[in-house]
């Protein structure tokens, strides 16, 4: 039974007794006394009444005045700047700092323009090659206007993800799978931050795109296999490329230091040839004089000389034995390392005998000359 029914006494939790209603007060009933009182007080005798509501009334106009006043102040942060509306209308911008305005008839939207904002879209596309790839990206942006930012479309960030999603589909759609997944990436995202450029510059949106970052690009999980296998492949071409770079580098000082000392040493026997040459010239323009002097004498000593410097090369031993074949004990080896050692001595002395002897025969014929003409004086006098 309901504590509310009739008959139900024990039921009543307000404990009403005797008939009396102890329950809690109408507010009908409260505010009907209330009004009733202040026109009691109103409707009194003298002028003691209408006083008393005129101050009521100008109290409560007061504290309504005071606070509207004091709700007008705010404060812009200094990350932000205000755009302040005027009866819905833009009015003005205002800097960071403790502002006021008046309440319901200015508002005021703080726009964060220091804070760097993301803005990310993904999604599996069609490339230009019929194959499809999951391509995620993320976009890093700044407001730079806020009256634009506030003003331009009804929802910038919405318009922002539509036309970054708008700028991947067609770069995309209009790119390889290879230059999507390998190394194209960079070409790709530089073609995207483009795109999106000029996708948002006719809505002049307010905000200034920062930069554009490739989060994630794979194939489709049923060729996620052969792909890793080319992508390997691609590695590893790349590698050995690197490695053959790196050999050239290494063979090639190699090569020029060889190269430059073939060239000294071609350039060394090129002088030594021309050196030698000079002086067997120079030798037999010597000899020339002398020769003409005396050819014979000249003639059996060039051929002894030259006899004795190719028999001094070879390791045979000639022997001129008239008296018999008796055996001779000859050391082969000790003779061998005296011509060896006695060589270039010999090829100056040989020089050097040549010289004398051409000195010689100058004093011989002089000498003679001298006797001619002495025996020549002799005669005329006689």
């Amino acid at each position: 039974m309901a504590w509310n029914e009739p008959g139900g006494k024990n039921n009543d939790p307000w404990k009403n007794r005797g008939g009396r209603d102890q329950g809690p007060p109408d507010l009908d009933d409260v505010f009907k006394n209330l009004f009733g009182k202040f026109g009691k007080s109103g409707g009194g005798k003298g002028g003691s009444g209408s006083n008393m509501g005129k101050f009521g009334i100008g109290l409560i106009v007061g504290l309504l005045v005071v606070i509207w006043f004091v709700s007008g102040f705010y404060t812009i942060r200094e990350a932000e700047r205000g755009v302040v509306l005027r009866f819905g209308q833009y009015y003005k911008q205002v800097e960071p700092g403790l502002r006021w305005k008046p309440t319901f008839i200015d508002r005021v939207i703080p726009v964060d323009v220091q804070s760097i904002r993301d803005q990310a879209s993904s999604g599996s596309m069609l490339t230009e090659d019929e194959n499809v790839v999951r391509v995620q990206m993320e976009m890093q942006y700044r407001v730079v206007d806020p009256y634009r930012w506030t003003f331009a479309v009804t929802s910038p960030e919405m318009s922002l993800s539509q036309a970054l999603d708008s700028a991947i589909r067609y770069v995309v759609g209009h790119s390889s799978m290879d230059d999507v997944l390998t190394d194209g990436r960079e070409v790709t995202r530089q073609r995207v931050w483009e795109e999106l450029q000029s996708i948002i510059e006719p809505y002049n949106l307010g905000v200034s795109i920062l930069d554009m970052n490739f989060k994630d690009a794979r194939p489709p999980e049923e060729v996620k296999d052969a792909f890793d296998d080319a992508i390997s492949a691609q590695e590893d071409e790349q590698r050995f490329i690197r490695e053959a770079e790196a050999y050239a580098r290494e063979i090639e000082p190699r090569a020029r230091g060889q190269v430059n000392r073939m060239n000294e040493e071609a350039q060394a026997y090129k002088e030594r040839v021309i050196l030698e040459a000079q002086g067997e010239v120079a030798r037999f323009a010597e000899l020339l004089p002398q020769y003409e002097k005396a050819p014979e004498v000249t003639r059996d000593r060039i051929y002894l000389e030259t006899m004795e410097e190719v028999y001094s090369r070879t390791s045979k031993i000639l022997i001129d034995n008239e008296k018999g074949s008796s055996m001779m004990y000859l050391p082969l080896d000790k003779i061998m390392e005296r011509q060896g050692s006695m060589e270039p001595k010999r090829s100056r002395s040989s020089l050097q005998g040549l010289q004398n002897q051409g000195d010689r025969e100058r004093n011989q014929t002089s000498q003679n000359e001298s006797g001619l003409r002495e025996g020549r004086f002799r005669n005329e006098r006689e």
